[in-house]
């Protein structure tokens, strides 16, 4: 059945790999009208958190980002296919990294880095980052069941030279480059909503109380890597550009959760900024009723 799935799913993945870019934003258009106005994908979803992180806003103005997100959606899921057949040179003229210094200077004192962003603007063609630094990019992924398709994701994701550490083993992956003495850069997605433990951190995120991954701070501060965020920004369709902000460059010396924080309030000021650009079909407050209490 995995593999029938996958021979029905790659032609249309190569099939919309192939289409120019001149194209794709037309194919997108339909596709929006389509999963928006005929089938509703995940609508019930994308209106309870827009009102949850939203509660200022009247319904036309939610509605208004609702539909922006919408395009938004098709507009990234139809270039992270793109990047399949892409170029390097037309990679690096789509996705443009602007203060390089700010990152690269951790490999040049020999310690690695971890980029932290949230699922935000087009956070997929952040894999091309290898294109700019010496080290290796390497991207935490959550693997997906169908064991075909997660291969043809990590081929994508590869193409233009990231590699990609699973979740489940990426410590373990990451002390072991770490004790041999390579330095890489690696790029942690931190606002998804992990299932709570006893010892989860839970903060608000949005106005709304979740729990949070603090995975990326444990690293930094077990291995003293540097810590960036990168902030992510759609210029016109088919166009981004990455801005890095400094989280801490001695994260041995941050207090408890203080980095996690940094990054949770500088995602959410980019969130507030455009809330078109995040991934709203999450289901990122599906916890709260768990939320302990103060």
């Amino acid at each position: 059945m995995q593999k029938a799935v996958y021979l029905l799913v790659y032609p249309f993945i190569y099939l919309i790999a192939s289409i120019p870019f001149n194209f794709i934003y037309v194919f997108s258009d339909f596709l929006r009208f389509f999963i928006y106005n005929i089938f509703g994908y995940r609508k019930h979803i994308v209106r309870s958190n827009l009102r949850r992180a939203f509660p200022f806003k009247n319904e036309y103005e939610l509605k208004h980002i609702e539909k922006r997100f919408y395009q938004h959606f098709c507009d990234i899921s139809l270039e992270a296919f793109q990047s399949f057949k892409m170029s390097s040179v037309e990679m690096q003229k789509r996705i443009v990294f602007k203060n390089l210094n700010l990152l690269t200077k951790f490999e040049k004192n020999n310690r690695s880095t971890i980029i932290m962003c949230g699922h935000y603007s087009n956070w997929e063609w952040m894999m091309s980052i290898g294109y700019h630094t010496e080290s290796n990019g390497y991207g935490i992924y959550t693997p997906i069941m169908n064991k075909y398709l997660n291969k043809l994701i990590i081929d994508i994701r590869k193409k233009h030279g990231g590699e990609l550490l699973s979740r489940y083993g990426a410590i373990q992956k990451i002390k072991e480059m770490h004790n041999k003495g390579i330095i890489g850069v690696y790029g942690f997605a931190s606002d998804q909503s992990p299932r709570p433990k006893p010892k989860t951190y839970w903060r608000p995120f949005l106005g709304v109380k979740v729990p949070v991954f603090s995975g990326a701070e444990l690293i930094a501060k077990e291995f003293d890597f540097g810590v960036v965020y990168a902030k992510i920004n759609r210029v016109k369709r088919g166009y981004y550009e990455v801005h890095f902000e400094l989280i801490s460059d001695r994260p041995k010396k941050t207090r408890l959760n203080e980095i996690t924080d940094t990054f949770t309030e500088l995602l959410e000021q980019d969130i507030y900024c455009d809330p078109s650009q995040y991934l709203w079909t999450h289901n990122r407050f599906k916890h709260i009723d768990k939320a302990p209490i103060d």
